[in-house]
This record gives structure tokens, sequence and C-alpha cells, in this order.
């Protein structure tokens, strides 16, 4: 495989290592050693030695959440989701791509998403047309949020909107990449897709991307390809904590209960872990689940749910059986991807909350 060296070292590597089996998300609910690190890595390295890089193989690569528990709990410092992703590459380049991947691809170059679907709704659409068309802040709500989840991202408006915040969200708004590198890697497909967005994130002093995905693609994968965002982008999280410290926002507390699952894009690659809790600490009271902060479990995500749903399905069910033994009133999410899959196995005796409607309820 035309791969890096340190990918092929970290493969190598992994293939002899079960340390971090136990905290792979997919690999527990399937109980399947391909789903681990080792498992993919020790069938990596057979390709490597000349075995074909079959179809099963690359499915295989496709199974992975990127979430990063791996790379996370490494002692030794090795990255399997770099391989992981560079892989895809590999096989995308031979031609090697399972169909119902190209599918997903070939929806974002006619749709501008992954799902295929043309447009946002009309609510949406009617919020959105209700704020300034210019302003120093750019409200970045991502493909997840407008197409799948808009109920979240009318929340969320809203509560920018409470805080008097002056900003604007883009009716067309472009994806940031975060979909082409995850599937594709490091592409030119992907790179010129995230030029093109920054191209337009420029002409703003502030981007609040309201999904992490987005933030992370923004914060890391654009300075690895040498791409200049220009503005100064937040974390909805962050930019959240911080009208709350400026007295923008004035939740009352409640005796509510909850536990925060962290996005493990927000906690493992953006390192930020205190922001959502400092915010839930002023509307509610809060404990934590087993495996919290950058140790955090990955609950499933809206895109492996096109390929994978009875995956997703476990996935989800894990995280809840994880949130139901704290005794919590309510699972607390700052994620669009893992609340609409979270919504979906929510069990009867526990609510789900999105961030903005813990403190939009604390608003009235």
């Amino acid at each position: 495989m035309l791969i890096s060296d340190k990918s092929k070292n970290t493969i190598d590597a992994c293939r002899f290592c079960w340390m971090c089996r136990h905290i792979c998300p997919i690999g527990n609910v399937t109980g399947q050693e391909r789903n681990t690190a080792r498992g993919r890595a020790l069938s990596l390295s057979m390709v490597e030695r000349g075995v074909e890089l079959s179809f099963d193989i690359m499915e295989n690569v496709y199974e992975c959440a990127l979430c990063g528990a791996c790379t996370n709990d490494c002692a030794t410092g090795f990255d399997p989701v770099e391989f992981t992703k560079a892989v895809r590459l590999e096989g995308a380049l031979n031609g090697k791509t399972p169909e119902y991947i190209n599918t997903l691809i070939d929806n974002i170059e006619v749709t501008g998403n992954p799902y295929g679907i043309k447009g946002i709704g009309i609510e949406l659409k009617a919020e959105i047309g209700s704020l300034s068309e210019s302003a120093d802040v750019l409200f970045f709500l991502g493909v997840d949020a407008r197409v799948k989840s808009p109920k979240s991202a009318i929340n969320a408006i809203k509560l920018l909107k409470k805080a008097g915040v002056e900003f604007t969200v883009l009716t067309n708004e472009p994806d940031s990449g975060y979909f082409m590198d995850t599937l594709l890697g490091k592409a030119e497909e992907t790179r010129q897709i995230m030029k093109n967005t920054a191209e337009i994130l420029k002409n703003y002093k502030t981007v609040v991307a309201y999904d992490p995905a987005d933030a992370k693609v923004f914060l890391r994968e654009y300075k690895e390809w040498g791409i200049d965002v220009g503005a100064n982008v937040k974390t909805f999280t962050s930019y959240l904590n911080e009208l709350i410290k400026d007295g923008k926002l004035k939740p009352k507390k409640s005796n509510k209960t909850v536990v925060f699952q962290d996005p493990a894009l927000l906690a493992r690659d953006l390192e930020e872990i205190q922001e959502a809790r400092e915010i839930l600490n002023a509307c509610v009271n809060t404990k934590e689940m087993l495996l919290f902060g950058k140790e955090t479990v990955w609950a499933g995500s809206i895109l492996m749910n096109e390929y994978l749903p009875k995956v997703m399905t476990l996935t989800a069910q894990a995280r809840w059986k994880n949130a139901l033994s704290t005794g919590a009133d309510a699972l607390v999410t700052a994620s669009v991807s893992e609340y609409e899959i979270l919504s979906k196995e929510k069990p009867e005796n526990i609510e789900l909350l999105s961030i903005e409607e813990i403190v939009l309820g604390g608003l009235e």
C-alpha cells in the first residue's frame, strides 16, 4: 500500500498489541475482534505482505468510528486513526471503496451533504431569514444540524438571539470538509472543499462552530493543510460559556441532575472538557458517567447510521446504560450527531437534552 512509513509502522505495532481493545465502542458492542485497532491492523499487515486489499478488509476499515479512544489510550503514542484514514484514501485511489461509501461521496458532490438531501426545512430557513445578512459573527451550523436536526439548529439560533448577539447564518452554508475528510481522508477533493469554505469564513471576524465536527476541522485539519481561515474560530460550547460568564445569558439553576456526554471531537481532538460543565453547573446539578472527558465513550453518528444502523443502535444503547447507572434525570449532549442517534434509543425514565435546551430552560 502507498501509505506513509509512519502508518505502516503503526500497523505493525498495533497488530501485536491488545491494550486498547477494551475501549473501542464498536468492538465492545459487536463483540468482534475485527472491530478493534488490533484486528484492523492485523488484516492490513497482511495486505502489506501481499494479501489482496479485499472488499471485506475495506468494509472493516469503514467500520471504525475514528473516535480516537484507541489513540488516547495508547501508552506508546501510536495513532490507529491515522492509518485507518490513510487506507481509506488508498482504497479510493485503487477503486476499492465500498459502493455504499461511494454513494455518500457522490451525494456530497451533488447536494453538499452525504445524505442526498436537497435544501433545508421551511422553519429553519425562516429562522435564518430573520437574521441580519451581514455581521462580524458567523454562526456555522454544519451539515447535520441543517439537514438532519433542524430543531437543534433553531434552538441554538434562538439562544444566541436571547443573548443579544449580532450574528448571521448563511442560507447556503458550505460544507466544512468534515465528511470528505472522514470518508476519503487527505484527498484533493477534501482540500478543495476546505479551501473554498475558508475563503467564505475570511469575511468574518468570529466563526462560532455549532457542531464539534466542524470546529475540529477548522481548528486542526485546515492547519494541517496550510489553509488559513482568517477568522477567530470558537466552539459553540466555549462561546456559550463566555456569554454566561459575561452576564449576557443569566440562567436560573434548577434542581435537575444531569450527566454530560462528552463529544470525542471536543474532549479528545480539541481538548475541551470544562466549558460544557461550567455551562451545566450554571443551570443544573451534574454527575459524571463511567468514562468521561478525554476518556469519553463515543455514542454513535448520523453518518455511520447510513451504513451501520444496527451497530449505531447498539452503541447508543450501551451509552444509555452508562447514563442510567448514574441515576441522573437527563443526559445532555453537545453533538448534533450523537443527539440524533441517542434519541432513537432513549429509555422512558430519563430525558435527552441538548446543551442549548438546558440553557433555554433556565432562561424561561
